[in-house]
């Protein structure tokens, strides 16, 4: 492939809520661009990207899925995300590679907790996003509310280029609001057919085409000045300033359709086209070797840059997926490993469709490919030129907030049940495996209930361990209530030989912001830099451990104010102990709170359950924030801690018979009861 090609590649990814429709217009788009010949469904196990059998046993993603179509002379490389928010970990790592994406909505409900969150993962990184409200044929689907919720609750400036033909059932196609001509699936067709906008719509259609070009004109200079001297946009200067507006993430362009019956997919795709920006179209990608930053242009020739993100340790060897950043990359070539620090050498290039590969015989810049043949890179992995080392910033881990104990049931199957766990955080670092100090168990920490369901049935059907799983608890922290000042910590040490001498004096306070912040008040050089910076990391040891149950500490803020030195005892070792050990007992000396992962919980149920849902999610110490009404259905949003939610799927289905659904995602840590007691 030729730098000049790299405009013609588009790496994007889909984004939803679960269950708004993600993997159906995937399989739609691979069906529209020739690449299927026949049309997966979800319901009936057929997809191309969930091909996992639990993936398909439960009707929903859990693992992101790559796969290469072309479209109208464009090579592209989608990722199909989870939507479920116990598998957000995916979606990040996804996002943290992609050029562009495409976020669907349900035309019934608008944006839903998991649209907004994978939104704002989007934002973190600054990907350019169009939008595609699916499901128009729904009974009660109505594209200006949805609409509406993207502007309130995402706050871009959503510019609506379709209006629907017909509603509901009656839902038969859109008017282009840019050419000015109606796009119509007549009976069923897969194909649309271009006609005039119908009589009935050509004031309604003329309406909105002078509301869009309004709202373009208020955003881009050069529309502005068109629209000034001729009142009135062409298309060519609208669809050019869409695309600098979605490109600078100024706005976001939204079209409508149904996946389902494959209405509206070829628009989508031009819009992808039209809209969404290729390799050369992003900043250069940034990265840092010997303290200093870099750029790496997307360009073929430029030394080579590629970011893991993604691994999947099958039975006949890792596959390893690479976002090509700048470079080339070629079969047999050898790669430096920035963060191991070792060379690792290139096997095979493979161009990915899901569970089926194309083997190639290189990758450029822009490209996304899976590789065989590397033994150590994990996701976030930089992999390099080894005559021009680069250090990418790799994508964010979120921390596990439940965990389970696990053990094989049978004593000869211990050790593969090690190997197997290890292989699993090998390929989803978002799962941490543990050795409990004091019962000995091993313990899995995940994302939530469905993560360690799915983390554990793999190890079951994958490997052939029947495991014994324990009751699923939640991973607590502790945090400082109200500190101490003036905490005087002496460590002295003498057994022979040289001693360790080190004296501290702590000040401890809350910190709102979270996390952890150290900082030196010291004056006249009574402790030298360098056993400031000891201080600091013995303090760092001593968050891991907080003295109400052990549990990680966190929100609080410590100054060194004080200290002395021995003129031949004192040392890095005997500061990094008096940090520690001073910070430990300072922390005894406080008043610690325990706290706990709550969640915001949204549930949809008839109208008649709601009294006993909301008596429900009171006696699991939920807060009601919000209740709506759609479709004819209550939705109640409440906040509640996460450990009370265990189980509630089924109470709540034995409740609504059958009828209710909720969706939960965190939204972090609150002070847990005095009484709580700590499994």
């Amino acid at each position: 492939m030729r730098s000049t090609s790299l405009t013609t590649v588009r790496n994007l990814g889909i984004l939803a809520h679960v269950d708004a429709g993600k993997t159906t217009v995937t399989e739609r788009i691979l069906y529209a661009t020739g690449t299927t010949y026949k049309r997966g469904e979800v319901h009936d196990g057929t997809t191309v990207t969930d091909f996992d059998p639990q993936e398909r046993d439960r009707g929903i993603t859990i693992f992101a899925a790559a796969v290469s179509c072309s479209w109208d002379g464009h090579r592209i490389n989608l990722i199909d995300t989870p939507g479920h928010v116990d598998f957000a970990d995916e979606v990040e790592r996804s996002l943290r590679v992609l050029d562009g994406a495409v976020a669907v909505f349900d035309a019934v409900a608008g944006v839903e907790p998991q649209s907004e969150s994978v939104w704002r993962q989007a934002d973190r990184y600054g990907v350019p996003r169009i939008a595609f409200v699916n499901k128009m044929d729904r009974a009660g689907a109505d594209l200006d509310a949805a609409v509406a919720s993207i502007r309130e609750r995402l706050h871009p400036a959503p510019l609506v280029v379709h209006l629907p033909i017909g509603a509901e059932d009656g839902f038969t196609g859109v008017v282009d609001l840019l050419r000015m001509r109606a796009l119509v699936w007549a009976d069923g067709a897969q194909t649309p057919e271009e006609r005039p906008v119908p009589d009935a719509l050509r004031a309604e259609a003329a309406r909105r085409r002078r509301a869009l070009e309004e709202a373009v004109a208020e955003r881009h200079p050069a529309a502005l000045e068109e629209f000034c001297d001729r009142e009135t946009l062409t298309a060519g200067t609208l669809a050019a300033a869409l695309r600098d507006l979605t490109r600078a993430g100024d706005a976001v362009v939204v079209l409508c359709g149904s996946a389902y019956r494959n209405w509206g997919i070829e628009p989508l795709l031009d819009a992808v086209v039209a809209y969404l920006p290729s390799p050369v179209d992003v900043p250069p990608v940034r990265g840092t070797h010997g303290g200093t930053e870099q750029e790496r242009a997307a360009d073929p020739a430029a030394p080579l840059a590629a970011l893991a993100f993604k691994v999947n340790a099958t039975p006949t060897g890792r596959l390893t997926y690479l976002r090509v950043y700048s470079g080339t990359i070629e079969k047999g070539d050898t790669v430096w490993d920035a963060g191991t620090r070792r060379t690792e050498r290139i096997g095979r290039i493979l161009r990915v469709r899901a569970d089926r590969h194309d083997p190639l015989e290189r990758a450029v810049a822009g490209d996304i490919v899976a590789v065989i043949g590397l033994k150590s890179a994990r996701a976030g992995s930089t992999l390099c030129a080894p005559g021009a080392p680069l250090v990418l910033e790799p994508p964010g881990v979120a921390e596990p907030v439940v965990h389970v104990a696990v053990e094989a049931r049978r004593s000869a199957d211990t050790d593969r049940l090690a190997s197997a766990l290890a292989r699993l955080t090998e390929e989803d670092p978002s799962l941490a495996v543990r050795s409990d100090p004091e019962t000995g168990q091993t313990v899995l920490s995940g994302m939530g209930e469905l993560h360690l369901e799915v983390a554990v049935e793999r190890v079951r059907r994958e490997h052939g361990i029947e495991v014994a799983v324990g009751r699923p608890g939640v991973a607590y922290r502790e945090t400082v209530g109200e500190g101490v000042a003036g905490f005087v910590f002496r460590h002295v040490k003498q057994d022979g030989g040289a001693g360790q001498f080190a004296h501290v004096v702590l000040d401890v306070e809350p910190w709102d912001e979270g996390g952890f912040v150290f900082r030196s008040a010291v004056v006249g050089g009574r402790v030298p830099q360098e056993f400031v910076r000891a201080v600091e990391a013995g303090c760092r040891d001593a968050l891991a451990e907080g003295p109400l149950g052990g549990h990680p500490v966190t929100g609080l803020r410590v100054t060194l104010t004080d200290g002395q030195t021995h003129v031949k005892d004192s040392s890095d070792t005997a500061f990094r102990t008096a940090g520690r050990l001073g910070l430990r007992d300072a922390l005894r000396a406080s008043a610690m709170v325990l706290l706990e992962p709550v969640v915001e919980v949204t549930v949809t149920v008839p109208e008649d359950a709601v009294g006993g849902v909301l008596g429900d999610l009171a006696a699991r110490r939920g807060r009601v924030t919000g209740s709506d009404t759609r479709a004819g259905a209550a939705v109640v949003t409440a906040t509640v801690p996460l450990v009370e939610l265990f189980g509630y799927a089924t109470r709540l289905r034995s409740r609504t018979q059958g009828r209710g659904t909720f969706t939960a995602r965190p939204t972090g840590y609150a002070p847990a009861p005095a009484v709580t007691q700590v499994p």
